[in-house]
């Protein structure tokens, strides 16, 4: 979508206008953006009509370095909705700048998607949290400490696409915006949670602290996390999120909690324990989309 296109600075939009042209050329379009986590991959196996590339094959992408993120782009319908899905993502741990990790977000955001499902396996603070628990995103803290689209949009003050008028010509009058109220779409996440019992799916809501990884939080990090309001933590979503909303996509979080942190006795924690929980939740997980984008995409 050229309006989109236009919000990012000059030379990002070359290579993310690139990559958008290739994909829709060969009918990589959708209303509705999906981003599969840590061993959530397998959604793709519900989607229709699917037609897949690698990351490596788009271009501008980097391919994915991490254990259970395939790398590739999926497009098709999911309960009847069209749906482009990135199996896999890149994270901040990977050591990639910014235009190199959210370009593949924002080429899905100007393939003309209106809602984004953003999942993750996150670690549990929430003490009433097991593994395998499923937890909505209300909110989020990013630990990163640095604004992920510094440098990246054209106007990164513009309001959102659907801003009242009178909010363009206060922003006008001060030159900035206000900060982003409602980043997690609360009409989605209501949905989310109203297909969740419907199918009989088990749903926590909270808010989810994403740092910047690749080592786990240190005990001391648990403790900070839980005493200013974070319900799990993960590495990835935030910055993903944030450029998703700036371009006007309406997102909805999702988190498969894969472990319990705890401030005393944490158990060792690898990759694959993530992994693992991952794959025994992903048939609920798929069930769950299956009830909720019908409600979003129809």
């Amino acid at each position: 979508m050229s309006i989109r296109l236009d919000r990012l600075a000059p030379v990002w939009r070359d290579r993310v206008g690139a990559a958008v042209e290739f994909l829709t050329e060969r009918g990589f379009t959708g209303k509705v953006g999906l981003v599969l986590g840590s061993g959530l991959g397998n959604f793709v196996d519900a989607v229709e009509d699917a037609e897949a590339i690698e990351y490596g094959d788009i271009p501008g992408y980097t391919t994915t370095t991490v254990a259970e993120h395939t790398g590739r782009l999926v497009t098709g319908t999911a309960a009847g909705v069209p749906v482009v899905v990135m199996q896999g993502r890149l994270h901040p741990y990977e050591g990639l700048p910014n235009e190199e990790l959210l370009l593949p977000t924002a080429v899905l955001a100007c393939l003309g998607i209106d809602t984004a499902v953003v999942t993750n396996a996150a670690g549990g603070l929430n003490r009433y949290y097991r593994p395998g628990d499923l937890m909505v995103i209300r909110d989020q803290v990013d630990m990163h400490f640095h604004d992920p689209l510094r440098g990246l949009m054209t106007r990164p003050f513009a309001p959102a696409e659907d801003a009242d008028a009178s909010l363009h010509a206060e922003l006008a009058a001060i030159g900035r915006s206000g900060g982003m109220p409602d980043l997690f779409d609360p009409r989605l996440a209501d949905q989310l949670v109203a297909a969740a019992a419907k199918c009989g799916v088990p749903m926590h809501a909270g808010t989810y602290a994403s740092m910047s990884g690749p080592a786990y939080e240190a005990k001391a990090e648990i403790g900070m996390l839980r005493r200013i309001g974070c319900d799990a933590v993960g590495m990835s979503t935030a910055p993903e999120t944030v450029l998703l909303k700036r371009l006007g996509v309406s997102p909805v979080g999702l988190s498969c909690i894969t472990n319990p942190a705890r401030e005393t006795g944490q158990p060792q924690l690898s990759h694959q324990d993530v992994v693992e929980v991952g794959k025994l939740v992903r048939e609920r997980m798929a069930r769950l989309l299956l009830e909720f984008l019908p409600r979003v995409g129809s």
